[in-house]
């Protein structure tokens, strides 16, 4: 038998935090220090007060010295002597909370978490402003293990409060302080480590790490893609990573990825960088190609892996240039999507991105023609929900249509094709009105119509401000400008017996106006505030609102039914027309 890379080792839960807070453990770049959300930190505590195990943890012996991320944000005495291959979250947790210390979380920001604690019945909940009022709780139990605080001094103090608000007899007194006792001696649960030996290598410590957490759990491929690319190219998975937390906010001064349509995440711009490099959406191919594996032979090589790099990191670059990056959100402005509140499919954006820089990096599509035909593109596959159900299946196709392009001509008349395939005359006259019909408030359909507004330059309902103004995400105020009103308001239906919510917040039951118009008109039906609205208009304002807006004559004396199905065709027709608006340009 093959001798064991690993040894056994028990802890105790304060015996780790003082190695971690020390840095004899810390955490290796193989893993990202984001912690749990707040629910299942109070989860973990909850376990581990009752008694129950928790899981093993997974170390690995470290012989290389420096380069390795720690848990927390402030300065370690030594280099790690421990790296945390599996069981990070916990110990983040664990640590977060116990040592009210600030760690990284999902959205890049340095927040400590809290967890509040009933004695009175034992009860971990996390914590938020009722609770920090409320006597029976401990609002934060970091402080049972603050520096300078007593345990006996504590459970004395919180007594003696919680009697200044309710009557505490002996028994309860008894019960709450050994509850407290008890929730104080979590830092004594036993933990047991397997620690991996310092002799095994980077590639194999990657290796363990996928097989444990393969063991009946759902594998996240892109979360093994940015292990490997910790292992292999850390400075990539930094970029990566940096990238991100710098698109969340605005920049004072020089270039940023901040943007109004997305906050992306790594694994979303992996994708990305994926599919430019290697022409490949699915996750489960570029885990294997990132490992150096021969696709046709099925055999890992160190060489392929260095070749396969070679592509990939010259496709992060262009990927994560912020050039390339705005150029493409250029492309969704003249599709008439004007910010993240009008794109229902990330993934739809993510591979309209992968095909813009597949057409300027690898095609030389010239700017103008490139931002059209994405544009195209994106109105199509948004509308269409082309990437909703199997994504990566629809992309792996289009990916494959396009190993027929040479040329940069050849690459837009692929891409157009396939919009004209999918716009055909039966999407325009019976699916699209067919989709509008729905009470969804994210409908891609609905999208479609604000973009459509967009380029068809339209403006608001009895208003001379254009719907593309309204929409601007850069223009903010406590009360939206723009808002959704219901042409036929819901009290003037529920007043002649139609209650259905479905049916009321049908989308062709809706029309943008202005904020102050919405409160005016209020329960009116619109036989009654139409003429009042419309009055003074001439005749041909009248016809360019109601075609605008999907207004059929006389639609205000309409039976409800009628008027939406009515509605729903024109609509339809509206969203063609803005979208003739962009094929007229190629």
């Amino acid at each position: 038998m093959k001798a064991t890379l690993f040894k056994e080792v028990g802890y105790t839960l304060n015996k780790l935090l003082q190695d971690i807070e020390a840095g004899e453990i810390g955490l290796p770049d193989i893993q990202r220090p984001f912690i749990w959300k707040p629910a299942r930190v109070r989860d973990l505590f909850d376990s581990m007060y009752k008694g129950f195990p928790v899981g093993y943890l997974l170390f690995w012996a470290n012989g290389g010295g420096n380069g390795h991320r720690q848990i927390g944000v402030g300065a370690k005495q030594v280099v790690p002597r421990l790296l945390i291959v599996d069981g990070q979250q916990r110990l983040t947790s664990l640590y977060a909370v116990l040592k009210d210390k600030p760690v990284l979380r999902d959205d890049y920001t340095q927040l400590p978490i809290a967890i509040a604690f009933r004695p009175r019945d034992e009860k971990f909940e996390v914590t938020d402003a009722a609770i920090r009022k409320d006597p029976e709780f401990i609002a934060d139990i970091s402080i049972l293990w603050r520096e300078g605080v007593s345990e006996y001094h504590f459970i004395t103090e919180f007594i003696q409060n919680l009697r200044r608000h309710r009557e505490v007899d002996k028994e309860d007194e008894g019960r709450l302080a050994a509850n407290i006792d008890r929730l104080y001696d979590i830092q004594n649960y036993p933990f047991t480590a397997l620690e991996l030996s310092s002799t095994v290598d980077e590639e194999q410590v990657s290796d363990v790490f996928v097989r444990i957490n393969s063991q009946g759990v759902t594998l996240n491929q892109a979360d093994f893609i940015l292990t490997l690319m910790s292992v292999f190219w850390d400075e990539g998975r930094m970029q990566l990573e940096q990238f991100c937390r710098a698109a969340r906010h605005p920049s004072v001064q020089g270039s940023s990825p901040f943007n109004h349509f997305i906050l992306p995440s790594p694994d979303q711009l992996l994708r990305v960088s994926m599919a430019l490099g290697f022409r490949r959406a699915r996750l489960e191919h570029v885990y294997s190609v990132l490992r150096g594996k021969d696709m046709e032979t099925g055999v890992f090589s160190a060489d392929r892996r260095v070749q396969q790099f070679a592509t990939f990191i010259p496709a992060q670059s262009y990927a994560l240039d912020n050039v390339n990056w705005h150029e493409f959100f250029k492309c969704l402005l003249r599709a008439g999507y004007r910010g993240s509140s009008m794109v229902n499919s990330q993934v739809a954006l993510l591979y309209s991105y992968a095909l813009y820089l597949i057409g300027k990096r690898d095609h030389g599509v010239a700017p103008e023609s490139l931002r059209e035909i994405i544009a195209r593109w994106f109105f199509m596959s948004a509308l269409t929900q082309r990437y909703t159900t199997s994504p990566e299946t629809a992309m792996e196709a289009d990916l494959a249509r396009l190993r027929q392009a040479h040329t940069s001509t050849d690459f837009v008349a692929i891409l157009d094709g396939i919009v004209c395939d999918t716009f055909t005359d039966d999407f325009w006259g019976i699916t699209l009105p067919n989709q509008l019909a729905t009470s969804a408030a994210r409908s891609p359909a609905l999208f479609a119509y604000f973009a459509a507004l967009n380029l068809l330059e339209a403006k608001v309902l009895f208003s001379k401000l254009k719907v593309s103004e309204l929409l601007d995400p850069s223009v903010r105020s406590d009360k939206a400008a723009l808002e959704r009103h219901h042409l036929f308001a819901r009290g003037y239906l529920r007043s002649i017996g139609i209650t259905d919510l479905r049916e009321v917040n049908q989308i062709a039951n809706y029309a943008m106006v202005e904020w102050a118009d919405n409160i005016e008109i209020s329960d009116q039906p619109p036989s009654v505030y139409v003429p009042k609205h419309e009055a003074g208009q001439t005749p041909e304002d009248l016809a360019q609102m109601r075609y605008w807006h999907a207004l059929p004559v006389g639609w205000q004396e309409m039976a409800y039914s009628e008027f939406l199905a009515s509605r729903r065709r024109l609509m339809a027709q509206v969203i063609r027309d803005g979208f003739a608006r962009l094929q007229r340009a190629s």
